[in-house]
């Protein structure tokens, strides 16, 4: 058994080739960057108007009104001193350009144009290069690409970008007492929920999950659907089946496939009986049955490597300290991960803490890590990982 720690390091050591590939901006959302984007020019590249209005030769009360520039006007306006011109939003300022003062603080009159209020040079204007400068590094490989990500990358005209391809991932989940939701369930029979919540929990991070197969308690069986798995997937997620009971067939099962054993049984609580393997570029974990459990490990262990092979610089989870909104004291030998929920920058932690209990989870929204039991007062700082 090792410790959450060493479980974490030597996930996060795992050595692997990543997958480059080309992707169309738009279809970017949520990957990340194996280049560094640099803007190829001044952005904006003209100075140009940001409202619409009036460019101003000096500071004078009355100007002459001499033509217009709208948005995407590509010639060339010069002014000279009193002279103004009808200029909108985006618009590219003319030469000689003062200021531009905003159609709300004018009169008009024929070609004269009057102005309620001073104006200070540089006004209203977006000066050549006052968002990015050429030549300037925008983001670097790693970069999670966010719409904002997109408008921008598309504004300096690259049409598609060099990411990381995310894992393909299959998941199987194993137990004679699990069956599917919508049918009838019989006395000693449970609705199969793990599938359900992993595949969520996967898609809340961008990922998604190529295939679900649900298996019942039996050796072969078991056997050959991880063979199946294996050499099409660059993760495979098991859970049920990982402990020593009788009917836990997971762990021969990855065996007899030539599943490699890198650790089995970390010192924490819940999620004592996890297991991960690798064969060849293929990562398998094993959770554990317990809903509770089988979630918690998946934030915990599996998502940091997920996020690694997508390309990601994010360890995992975001990690805050906050506040314990009540005494509370963590029994037991073991560090634990703690269903709670953050409000008012307060912790509370949450009744049913049971490995198979997921109410609470459902209605928490952090995760809190306690390392050592002891007693803690109120006030006290906590370690949370946010799940939501």
């Amino acid at each position: 058994m090792i410790s959450i720690e060493e479980a974490l390091q030597i996930v996060q050591a795992q050595e692997f080739e990543p997958a480059i590939i080309d992707k169309d901006l738009q279809s970017s959302l949520g990957h990340c960057l194996a280049e560094a984007i640099t803007a190829p020019f001044d952005l904006p590249d003209f100075d140009n108007s940001a409202m619409d209005g009036y460019a101003l030769c000096g500071n004078h009360q009355t100007y002459r009104i001499i033509g217009e520039v709208a948005a995407g006007d590509t010639s060339t306006h010069r002014l000279q001193d009193e002279e103004a011109i009808r200029i909108f939003t985006g618009g590219r300022i003319p030469e000689n350009t003062t200021s531009v003062v905003m159609q709300e603080k004018t009169e008009v009159a024929g070609e004269q144009l009057t102005i309620d209020s001073t104006v200070s040079s540089g006004q209203n204007i977006r000066p050549k290069g006052g968002e990015l400068r050429a030549g300037q590094k925008v983001f670097s490989p790693g970069h999670q690409i966010t719409p904002a990500s997109i408008g921008l990358i598309g504004s300096l005209g690259k049409p598609s970008v060099k990411v990381f391809k995310k894992p393909s991932i299959h998941l199987i989940t194993t137990g004679n007492e699990l069956i599917t939701s919508g049918t009838e369930r019989k006395i000693g029979q449970i609705y199969e929920s793990n599938s359900l919540a992993i595949i969520s929990a996967l898609n809340q991070f961008g990922l998604e999950c190529q295939g679900n197969q649900q298996i019942e308690d039996d050796f072969e069986l078991i056997k050959t659907g991880i063979s199946n798995y294996l050499n099409q997937t660059d993760v495979l997620l098991l859970s049920g089946g990982i402990s020593v009971g009788d009917y836990d067939y997971v762990k021969a099962a990855l065996e007899e496939n030539g599943v490699q054993e890198i650790f089995y049984k970390v010192f924490q609580k819940p999620g004592k009986p996890l297991y991960f393997g690798r064969k060849d570029n293929t990562f398998v974990f094993a959770l554990p049955g317990n809903p509770a459990s089988s979630l918690t490990c998946f934030y915990i262990h599996v998502l940091p490597l997920l996020l690694k092979i997508s390309g990601s610089q994010k360890p995992g989870l975001t990690k805050v300290l906050v506040p314990l909104a009540h005494d509370y004291e963590l029994k037991g030998d073991r560090p634990a991960f703690l269903k709670a929920h953050i409000e008012n920058h307060q912790v509370t932690i949450l009744d049913g803490q049971s490995s198979s209990m997921i109410y609470s989870l459902a209605m928490g929204n952090a995760l809190a890590c306690i390392s050592t039991p002891q007693k803690f007062k109120a006030g006290n700082m906590i370690e949370c990982a946010l799940i939501s």
